[in-house]
């Protein structure tokens, strides 16, 4: 085993442990270290461990999960993704990032204080294009969706957050393997991966445990605030 694929599977074993306890937070822990570790580790064999996962969340949890809300998130993040790419096309890329950030710590303030965010349908589909724009352009997709959610058991929350990620990833291996970015190195790299993730997984559950009593919502705004954070750190400084 290599150091960089030790690193590599080190930072996926966190991610895991933290998004099957918390419902997401995987791929903001897990691709800035892959990507310096080595770049082909992104976006694809990255994408597909994270189905696997998701799909792994779901099967722990599928009885929890909000369909209906999926349903809306999803309509709103197929627009969401074309104006992130959008985006990505005609606009300088840190400054966009920076107010992406910037949105995430105010959403996060407001939850504190005075907001009490439900999923409700028009929020889901606003929630949904939040998060295809923002994970497409910024990569931090799954704050929007986890904000609305914050007041709802946490099976509910991973399971609702899962399958949206399932959808998610699938939706963007699909246009990946339209562009010919899918072949059989990204296969293998992700099968190399996949042991360090499925270890973290099955390690969540103690972790998912203590979440569950009571500690779930901290933790929902805990990993939003991190996640706008660090892309406010690498938009200013990266």
């Amino acid at each position: 085993m290599t150091q960089a694929l030790l690193v590599a599977g080190l930072a996926l074993f966190v991610g895991a442990v933290v998004q099957g306890a918390a419902g997401y937070g995987m791929n903001l822990l897990a691709a800035p270290v892959l990507a310096l570790v080595d770049a082909s580790l992104v976006p694809v064999p990255l994408l597909l461990v994270s189905a696997v996962h998701a799909m792994l969340a779901v099967a722990r949890e599928h009885r929890h999960t909000d369909w209906s809300g999926v349903g809306w998130a999803i309509a709103g993040r197929v627009p969401g993704v074309a104006l992130g790419v959008l985006i990505v096309a005609s606009l300088a890329p840190r400054p966009f990032s920076v107010v992406v950030g910037l949105s995430v710590l105010v959403c996060v303030l407001l939850s504190v204080t005075t907001w009490h965010p439900q999923p409700t349908p028009r929020a889901l589909v606003l929630g949904g294009v939040a998060g295809g724009t923002f994970g497409t352009a910024a990569t931090i997709g799954g704050p929007p969706i986890a904000l609305l959610y914050q007041h709802q058991n946490g099976a509910t929350i991973r399971s609702t957050m899962a399958v949206y990620f399932v959808c998610g990833s699938l939706l963007s291996l699909g246009g990946l393997a339209l562009g010919g970015q899918i072949h059989s190195d990204p296969l293998v790299q992700a099968g190399t991966l996949l042991p360090f993730m499925l270890t973290g997984f099955v390690l969540s559950n103690p972790l998912r445990r203590f979440l569950d009593a009571g500690w779930m919502r901290p933790a929902v705004l805990l990993i939003a605030t991190a996640s706008a954070l660090a892309l406010l750190v690498r938009s200013l400084v990266g």
